[in-house]
């Protein structure tokens, strides 16, 4: 079990991929870590559908959302409703590349107006600073745009940020292109420069400092440990999700549970969904990579992928799609 000072394990947002079914699964493999939502515009946090956008169970905490814009008065609006309906931390997204986001001037462009995102982070902090509980905001951001290698400017960008009173910045350790690469492209193609963070960190020490971007093992998850406060797993976990509970064991102990039976341990809160009305193919969509690399994964992955979206499916097809890999494993 490791030990650091400030110590997070963290799951990242994906927009389409963590919503409240996911995260609560999530939550049941790893109940150390810091799960985020998808990112939300403030502006459709303050006009939208808060049922559906906002969708928290109480299983989740400690939960962040996560908020995309660029105008302070809208995200400190925002960053109030989300604070009052419980969320646990308040995270700016400065580091989505999209088409979309660049229309709209957040996400990664925002690297460019870091007093704009200082007073942003300025005003929501004042938004939520009077509530009964500490609700944290928090700043997630990449090293630069486009050609910007100069870690002078990053540091400038964080210094300015800091200095309106955010202390945790979750840094996706590669630049995000703009022009020329898709978000796929970018979250691959730029190359990964993890020592930018750790110069961060042993520079302003008093900051708390997440790495993230291309982390895909439970080793190097646990590298940069030496070097900074936490990672951030995002695509990895989502695909690998046994992953999250090795790593939650690994460095905050607890006992080492097989992939099914943290998959029967789910099975209340799935049946509680169903009563409610919930399909199936809601939930199982994010259990296909749980026995990725296994014997039977893929007859796993296709009982589930076949069955989840007819009429009546129920937690009975899951517990086929267990008993084909118990089957597969008895063969061995």
């Amino acid at each position: 079990m490791i030990e650091p000072a400030a110590l997070r394990l963290s799951v990242a947002p994906m927009m389409d991929w963590t919503d409240t079914w996911c995260r609560v699964f999530h939550r049941l493999l790893a109940p150390h870590a810091r799960l985020y939502t998808e990112m939300v515009h403030a502006n459709a946090v303050i006009h939208g559908d808060r049922t559906k956008l906002l969708a928290m169970d109480p299983v989740e905490h400690p939960v962040a959302l996560q908020l995309g814009g660029s105008e302070p008065e809208v995200l400190a609006q925002a960053a109030r409703i989300g604070a009052e309906t419980g969320f646990d931390e308040i995270n700016l997204n400065c580091g989505c590349p999209s088409d979309r986001v660049q229309a709209g001037r957040f996400g990664a462009c925002l690297m460019r107006e870091p007093a704009l995102v200082a007073a942003s982070v300025a005003a929501m902090i004042d938004a939520v600073g009077d509530l009964s509980r500490s609700v944290p905001v928090t700043v997630k951001c990449r090293l630069g745009v486009d050609d910007d290698h100069d870690y002078g400017r990053f540091l400038a960008f964080v210094d300015e940020v800091a200095a309106a009173g955010c202390t945790m910045f979750v840094v996706h350790a590669r630049n995000a292109w703009l022009k020329g690469l898709s978000p796929k492209e970018n979250r691959e193609v730029p190359p990964l420069r993890y020592d930018w963070a750790y110069r961060l960190k042993a520079e302003r020490p008093q900051l708390q400092v997440v790495v993230n971007g291309g982390i895909a093992t439970a080793a190097e998850a646990t590298s940069h440990l030496h070097h900074a406060d936490g990672a951030m797993i995002g695509r990895a976990a989502y695909h690998d999700p046994y992953l999250l509970h090795c790593l939650d064991v690994a460095w905050f102990g607890g006992r080492q549970r097989s992939r099914a039976e943290l998959l029967r341990a789910f099975r209340p809160q799935v049946e509680q969904w169903l009563a409610q009305g919930v399909p199936l193919k809601h939930v199982t969509r994010h259990l296909l990579g749980l026995f990725g690399g296994q014997r039977g994964g893929r007859a796993f992955r296709q009982v589930l992928s076949e069955g989840a979206h007819k009429p009546g499916a129920d937690w009975s097809l899951v517990e086929r799609a267990i008993a084909v890999t118990e089957s597969f494993a008895s063969a061995a």
